[in-house]
């Protein structure tokens, strides 16, 4: 695969803070946050639980009102609450509507975008092949496994060409088996188009499997403890880089500096 140009910057984070108020009590979930993506970057927002990588990735969203500092996407300041052109979003739980169909729910947006029908079946239909789900497009939610609803999640967001992708621990519940075979659909769709990729996990076998960089965060407040780069090769197998004497010296060591936030965490 031939070297990929990982400029200029597409996302930019300043100074970012959040403070949430809880009746009487003010709780800090980020303190004073700046990184950046390039363009075409797959970063991972890596720490434990409650260590404010959600609360960034929904104020990159536009979900969430930052209490201090901004964000740039494209050189341009976003706003709270008004949705920025090219930025898709992957959640946790795969929030399919089980009244539509796998067909219908990854067409959704193409619906919503009033795309014509012929074009919208092309696209679906070819959605459907790369996600491995042919022969399920009629099918329901509830009549299928949570890899596959998740892989149908995931094509729903990305059948409208996203430049950026989002995505919020979004194969945290499932099965480690699972899990793996969703981290090679996401790298063979991904090593494809190429887009701006930030993705939140607590997981650091999913983040050296997907990254590029990882961002590693401390226990609340969340700040910014370290960087990592993963130097693996690209194209790269979910199941082979785990096999290599790199991924074990590079788990190794962040592995030190995330266990202590952790410990953190819990005592928190």
């Amino acid at each position: 695969m031939p070297p990929r140009s990982l400029d200029p910057q597409r996302i930019e984070v300043r100074g970012l803070s959040k403070s949430f108020q809880f009746g009487n009590s003010t709780i800090e979930a980020v303190r004073d946050v700046s990184f950046s993506v390039r363009r075409g970057e797959f970063v991972a927002l890596l720490g434990p639980s409650g260590s404010g990588k959600s609360t960034v990735l929904n104020m990159i969203a536009t979900l969430i009102r930052p209490s201090g500092g901004e964000i740039l996407i494209d050189g341009k300041r976003i706003a709270a609450g008004k949705a920025t052109p090219g930025v898709g979003y992957v959640f946790q739980r795969d929030t399919l509507f089980p009244w539509r169909t796998v067909a219908d729910n990854i067409g959704y947006g193409l619906q919503l975008a009033g795309v014509p029908e012929r074009e919208r079946k092309e696209r679906i239909a070819a959605c459907v092949a790369q996600a491995g789900l042919t022969g399920f497009e009629q099918a329901y939610p509830s009549a299928l496994s949570g890899g596959m609803r998740q892989r149908a999640a995931l094509m729903r967001t990305l059948i409208v060409e996203p430049q950026i992708l989002l995505m919020d621990e979004p194969f945290g519940a499932l099965d480690t088996h699972t899990k793996i075979d969703m981290h090679e659909v996401l790298l063979r769709i991904w090593e494809r188009e190429q887009q701006t990729v930030l993705f939140v996990t607590h997981d650091l076998g999913e983040a050296l499997t997907l990254a590029d960089r990882i961002i590693l965060f401390s226990a609340r407040p969340g700040r910014i403890k370290d960087m990592f780069e993963v130097d693996f090769a690209r194209p790269r197998d979910a199941v082979k880089v785990r096999e290599t004497p790199r991924y074990a010296e590079l788990f190794q060591h962040i592995w030190h500096s995330l266990g202590e936030e952790f410990v953190k965490g819990r005592s928190a």
